[in-house]
């Protein structure tokens, strides 16, 4: 798992939007929260992904990118995101390389535990935070705190 004041892992994964985005392309504009979510079209996800799209301004204002990531292909999200009308996009870690690097991965399920790592414009980690539970997730809120406090 990344540690706190260390730079967080790279990566590169294909998106909703059509095109692969990279971690460190956003280094020295915008903080970045990586948020992994388990499954596409599970309850508490579509929850979380939702509230998301609902308070993307507000991640914006804070100068923050948030980046859902989960091992759902491609397809698959996209359904995901059109029958939810988001406006996040989504990222597919189809090959569990990212969760694996992030030490989030749940192997004998084959997918990631809910978490947030919270990455300033140098793409330092300054705060995370893993559920014990899938079933539950932090607030925007809570969040939103989080990144007033960088």
């Amino acid at each position: 798992m990344p540690t706190i004041g260390q730079p967080a892992p790279d990566f590169t994964l294909p998106s909703t939007s059509g095109k692969d985005i990279t971690l460190s392309s956003f280094r020295g504009k915008e903080n970045v929260l990586v948020a992994f979510f388990p499954l596409a079209f599970t309850g508490t996800c579509t929850k979380e992904l939702c509230s998301f799209s609902d308070d993307l301004s507000q991640f914006r204002a804070g100068g923050t990118r948030v980046l859902p990531v989960s091992v759902d292909a491609v397809p698959s999200l996209k359904a995901f995101k059109e029958k939810e009308h988001m406006t996040v996009d989504l990222l597919s870690d189809f090959f569990r390389k990212t969760a694996k690097d992030y030490g989030v991965l749940v192997e004998e399920k084959g997918f990631a535990k809910r978490s947030y790592f919270l990455l300033d414009k140098q793409g330092v980690l300054r705060w995370s935070h893993v559920e014990a539970e899938n079933g539950h997730r932090r607030e925007d809120a809570e969040l939103l705190e989080q990144i007033r406090l960088l």
